[in-house]
């Protein structure tokens, strides 16, 4: 291809579908920069082999094709990327210890805007949402991977049997039967966290629960974060397994071996179609604040039922586009803060 005009021609199409791709490979693979690494080379496979497109399918769907066979060879050495909560039983605060498991363990945050593509339907935005946040992820990271192709293209993007059993080059038997299976592994399983009952935007009531919760997270009030709490609440801390359940046990923790977030400051994100926020806790070494979090929490009949705190910043931040340092307010300095 060497008209300069329809190459950028080419790469206007292509690029139009980055966003949705982003968010079909991030479903299949749990991983923010596998997806992203998938979606790039689907695009250039297309770009190279666009010659060969007979334009028997749409344009859409066979990048959709080639993003699946991307995603399958990625997925051929099995693993799951997982919350800590699917790998282990919660662990009492005595017994509490920070230990870290490799990057590939866990499923890991997205911001909204690389993953959901703008659409003017409500309800598709809201469905789009729901099949984004961690409980529905982790559900299909159990998944087969040809099942979870399957369920994310029938399910999600509501592609007819037809279309996925050519785009899978099978029969649509074969596309039932595997949706079949995907959907009774999935009722089996207890996903913690399927019940956050987020509205989009979010409603009033569900607005005033996060201004409670930045006030009392800021001030480090733990009798305002109790309040806030369902008794079951969960709370998580990847890359450490650790994970703690009850109101208790989390305002415990964060008095102990949490202590250090005292002080910290919080700036809202977008994340896994949920509310979440950006931590930065004191830095008294430079002053101000340095990151130390992303957080990404579940509400269920008014209350926090999750709150998951993603401490690997060198990686997150950059990814929300974040920075790496917050100065302190002018009368914090003013204060000695």
């Amino acid at each position: 291809m060497t008209d300069s005009t329809t190459t950028t021609d080419l790469d206007l199409r292509l690029e139009k579908h980055r966003t949705e791709l982003t968010g079909y490979c991030y479903r299949m693979l749990g991983s923010s920069f596998e997806a992203e690494d998938a979606v790039q080379d689907t695009m250039v496979r297309a770009w190279r082999s666009y010659d060969k497109f007979e334009g028997r399918s749409s344009l859409r769907s066979w990048l959709y094709r080639i993003a699946t066979n991307v995603c399958l060879d990625m997925l051929t050495a099995g693993n799951k990327r997982a919350r800590p909560m699917d790998l282990s039983e919660s662990t009492p605060l005595a017994q509490a210890a920070l230990s870290p498991r490799p990057d590939h363990t866990w499923l890991e945050p997205m911001p909204d805007n690389r993953i959901l593509p703008t659409v003017e339907d409500p309800a598709e935005a809201a469905v789009a949402k729901e099949t984004v946040r961690l409980a529905f992820m982790a559900a299909l990271q159990q998944l087969p991977p040809k099942q979870r192709a399957v369920l994310i293209l029938r399910e999600v993007l509501a592609w007819k049997a037809s279309e996925v059993a050519e785009l899978l080059d099978t029969s649509v038997a074969s596309v039932n039967s595997a949706l079949q299976r995907a959907r009774a592994t999935l009722a089996e399983r207890e996903q913690y966290g399927a019940d956050a009952a987020v509205s989009d935007p979010l409603d009033e009531e569900q607005q005033k629960l996060l201004e409670r919760y930045v006030k009392a997270f800021e001030g480090y009030d733990m009798t305002a974060l109790t309040a806030l709490l369902h008794e079951d609440a969960i709370m998580t801390m990847p890359p450490f397994d650790l994970w703690l359940t009850g109101h208790d046990d989390i305002t415990g923790f964060m008095t102990t071996l949490g202590s250090a977030c005292e002080g910290s400051r919080l700036v809202p994100v977008q994340v896994n179609g949920l509310p979440g926020f950006a931590q930065y806790k004191p830095d008294p070494e430079k002053g101000g604040y340095s990151p130390w979090a992303v957080q990404v929490l579940e509400i269920s009949d008014g209350r926090l039922t999750g709150f998951h705190f993603f401490l690997d910043t060198q990686r997150w931040f950059p990814l929300f586009g974040l920075p790496l340092h917050l100065e302190a307010e002018p009368d914090e300095v003013k204060e000695g803060v």
